[in-house]
């Protein structure tokens, strides 16, 4: 949807929720990120302005998985005020707002953790940075303890199995196939090791510090970008936030800040957290590294295909070996 079409859907929508016939919307801008399709902006009603975000799904697609927003309204309304996150305002499916579902909640002023090396949080010192992951990792263990059933529309838990076997569809597809030689052993040794038991609940699906969005101060303002939520084995996410903080998984560029606490050191910080003996966070690590390495030579395919385009991924599939290869190191 182009700017001013958008905007002009916004007039309409917040001259109604606000009952302002002379309310303005100005400052409309596409955010930044991978997921595509949210814009910030802000209402001018009287003396008060007011600035939000609005999600939409992408257009021309089956609202189903990733593209179903209303997944993530269902997720934030699930969660308690221990979570961390944006509280949404407005939400619906009626077409005649946007065309497509859609959400609503306000903009934060602050900024998430980027491992670019450059980052905002290299300006605080190491007990900053270390509180900071303790909140995040707080917040994580608040979400996976959510009881999943308050949030029905997510459906019933993942079996972890399919969750090993449902990204086979993207292996043929994945640009720079020869990155991919070790999804074969990979995956037989992920099936073959499944985890007797797995606490079942809400997990987020890409915690990771793109996704905390923290003031300038380092204070965890909001858990974000919940596209990926769903309910299973809720070691899903101690698993990907390890693995996104493990050196020896990444070779790219964009990867190359250490400057947050690593993988062993968040791990422990969560089963301290979580009270409980946690078996097998290792299983989940390689599956965290599994997925990301055919997640980056898939959207890479689309990225070069022309129809997402996206050139992080052209720096990302610089870790497509060394992700399979920490995996077949956790599973060995």
């Amino acid at each position: 949807m182009e700017l001013e079409e958008l905007q002009q859907r916004l007039v309409s929508f917040c001259r109604a929720k606000y009952a302002d016939d002379a309310l303005a919307v100005i400052d409309v801008f596409k955010m930044p990120g991978h997921a595509g399709f949210a814009y910030g902006f802000s209402a001018e009603s009287g003396t008060n302005l007011h600035k939000w975000y609005i999600r939409l799904p992408p257009p021309n697609v089956s609202l189903k998985g990733t593209a179903d927003v209303l997944r993530q309204v269902a997720a934030l309304g699930a969660m308690p005020d221990e979570v961390p996150h944006c509280a949404v305002k407005w939400s619906g499916d009626d077409p005649h707002w946007f065309g497509r579902p859609y959400f609503i909640v306000p903009q934060l002023q602050g900024d998430v953790v980027r491992l670019d090396g450059a980052a905002w949080v290299t300006d605080l010192d190491a007990s900053t940075r270390k509180d900071m992951a303790r909140q995040a990792i707080d917040a994580l263990v608040c979400i996976n303890k959510v009881d999943w059933k308050q949030a029905p529309y997510l459906g019933a838990p993942v079996a972890q199995d399919a969750d090993v076997v449902r990204w086979d569809r993207f292996v043929d597809k994945a640009a720079e196939p020869q990155s991919l030689q070790l999804v074969p052993a990979v995956r037989e040794m992920l099936l073959q090791q499944l985890p007797a038991e797995a606490p079942v609940g809400i997990f987020h699906g890409d915690f990771q510090w793109s996704n905390l969005f923290y003031s300038k101060q380092g204070k965890l303002l909001a858990v974000i970008d919940w596209e990926l939520v769903g309910v299973g084995a809720v070691l899903n996410d101690i698993g990907w936030f390890a693995t996104f903080n493990d050196p020896t998984a990444w070779a790219d560029a964009a990867h190359r800040g250490h400057y947050m606490p690593q993988a062993e050191e968040l791990i422990a910080m969560y089963i301290d957290a979580y009270g409980e003996v946690l078996p097998d966070i290792d299983w989940y690590r390689a599956l965290a590294a599994y997925k990301f390495a055919i997640i980056t030579g898939f959207n890479l395919m689309l990225h070069r295909r022309g129809k997402r385009h996206d050139p992080m991924w052209e720096t990302t599939k610089d870790s497509m070996q060394t992700l399979l290869r920490r995996a077949h190191e956790l599973l060995n």
